[in-house]
């Protein structure tokens, strides 16, 4: 069986393998809410979530790009970095992406109008793609007057700081895109969750991941494929009622490594896992899948007083994870949608559970026998 040692940032160490793909960090969440309302400390700005985070290498420091819920229930986003990425975190002191006003950065061309409007109900599930030199962020932002209608944006930033807004990068209601880290075949490639399946049925069902095409990322257009390179909607998968990317892709011997989000409707709710994938190197419409998730939610990923706010059951969700030269990858997750985690696993591992205990990324049908 594959077993690989693997050591957190703060020197914490253990072994993963194919029945424990994945190692929590014993002293989860290591953010909170609590942590960040010690930085921001206007009423307006306390916050009652930390969760669903882009992660990216900053220098010498692993950034967190993290989503709160403030009271008044619009998101913002906050950023917070760590020398070793556990443990002492720094709060920047202000959100450093909230809803667009007429004072942000934007470039030539962009309706301004248009995008203070879309994000007006709030910016949620940033994902840091590190592009050519650059952080291209991929957020999703909420109109405030427009049950469930969403428009994926983005923004350029160096510093994770100070962002130039580029606007909606579809004019359709989509979520969870991430862009791959280099061209492949001479264009960029993102992968994308549509959340609409017809016209009017905003909100839709989000059971398809489908591949996308670019010559300029910054600039689009996106052709987006018609036809997934991922599927769910039938069968006991643990994904089966929702999936879509999580982590933007990085590269591995074994292929690109896709860190994604799986649903299941449970009659006492709807579970959230993470699951993983593989990509072709030349042709990331190929597709390996894993049918066995590497995190259930559980007790130990939602630690909080039990006075504070907890915001939905059951859920593990990653925007963000950093890859190491020896292999190991550190996953950067939320529990229950409240508090940040840290978990730790190797691309060897995750790799021997999509070609060993494989599902066809269509029909899902299991590709080994039971």
């Amino acid at each position: 069986m594959t077993t690989r040692h693997v050591r957190f940032g703060d020197a914490t160490t253990g072994t993963v393998s194919l029945d424990r793909p994945v190692l929590r960090h014993p002293a989860n969440p290591i953010l909170t809410a609590r942590q960040v309302n010690a930085v921001w400390r206007e009423p307006h700005l306390q916050v009652v979530t930390v969760h669903n985070a882009g992660a990216a290498a900053l220098a010498d420091r692993t950034a967190l790009l993290f989503r709160s819920h403030l009271r008044c229930g619009i998101s913002v986003l906050g950023l917070a970095t760590s020398a070793d990425g556990v443990t002492d975190w720094t709060v920047h002191p202000r959100p450093v992406l909230s809803p667009a006003t007429e004072q942000d950065q934007r470039v030539d061309g962009v309706d301004w109008q248009h995008l203070v409007e879309v994000e007006s109900g709030g910016v949620e599930d940033a994902r840091i793609n590190p592009v050519e030199d650059t952080f291209a962020v991929t957020y999703s932002a909420y109109h405030a007057g427009i049950r469930n209608r969403v428009r994926v944006s983005l923004a350029l930033t160096d510093d994770l700081t100070t962002f130039t807004r580029h606007g909606p990068i579809l004019d359709r209601d989509m979520r969870n895109v991430v862009v791959f880290p280099e061209r492949i075949g001479g264009r960029y490639v993102g992968l994308f969750r549509p959340n609409d399946v017809s016209p009017g049925d905003t909100g839709g069902v989000y059971t398809q991941v489908r591949i996308g095409y670019a010559d300029d990322f910054r600039t689009g257009p996106w052709e987006i494929a018609d036809e997934p390179v991922m599927r769910t909607g039938a069968g006991p998968s643990a994904f089966s009622d929702k999936i879509g990317p999580g982590a933007p892709p990085v590269r591995t011997p074994h292929g690109w490594l896709n860190v994604f989000h799986g649903v299941r409707t449970t009659m006492d709710g709807n579970p959230y896992v993470l699951g993983v994938a593989l990509h072709d190197l030349d042709d990331p419409s190929v597709v390996r899948m894993s049918s066995i998730p590497i995190l259930f939610p559980s007790r130990a990923d939602c630690r909080v007083p039990d006075t504070d706010y907890v915001h939905v059951p059951n859920v593990v969700f990653s925007c963000g994870l950093v890859r190491e030269a020896d292999g190991t990858v550190v996953v950067y997750y939320a529990g229950n949608d409240t508090v940040m985690n840290v978990a730790v696993t190797h691309e060897d591992v995750l790799a021997e559970l999509c070609l060993r205990y494989g599902q066809d990324p269509l029909t899902g049908r299991l590709l080994y026998t039971l």
